[in-house]
């Protein structure tokens, strides 16, 4: 949304209230506007990394991870991190319970007797 508020010199509140209570329908369904403007996190080199990809790879790693090795949400801010996203354990844990993703405690009762 800064982005588009610097090309068009308007003011990102301005923008913001522009794309309020507005869809846009595409080959790919409805969507309100506001589902392109996503939240970005500062990697380690400056880079910007879309909010959305980061659930997404939270999500990946969590789904992969073996029954024998559950990752708690400081394991995957540290995974994360070493692949260049700057996050927090808590913005790590907000996603996680975005998804509707248990903890790793819970995770490893359900892998356990699963298995």
């Amino acid at each position: 949304m800064r982005d588009i508020a610097a090309e068009v010199e308007l003011h990102e509140s301005t923008v913001s209230r522009v794309t309020s209570n507005k869809s846009i329908a595409t080959p790919r369904g409805i969507f309100e506007l506001k589902f392109f403007f996503t939240t970005a996190l500062t990697g380690a080199n400056g880079e910007t990394h879309s909010a959305e990809a980061v659930r997404h790879r939270v999500q990946s790693l969590i789904t992969n991870e073996s029954v024998r090795d559950i990752l708690s949400d400081d394991a995957v801010a540290q995974i994360l991190q070493r692949e260049g996203i700057d996050i927090a354990r808590r913005t790590v844990a907000k996603y996680r319970e975005a998804l509707r993703i248990p903890g790793s405690a819970q995770r490893k009762r359900e892998k356990a007797s699963a298995a």
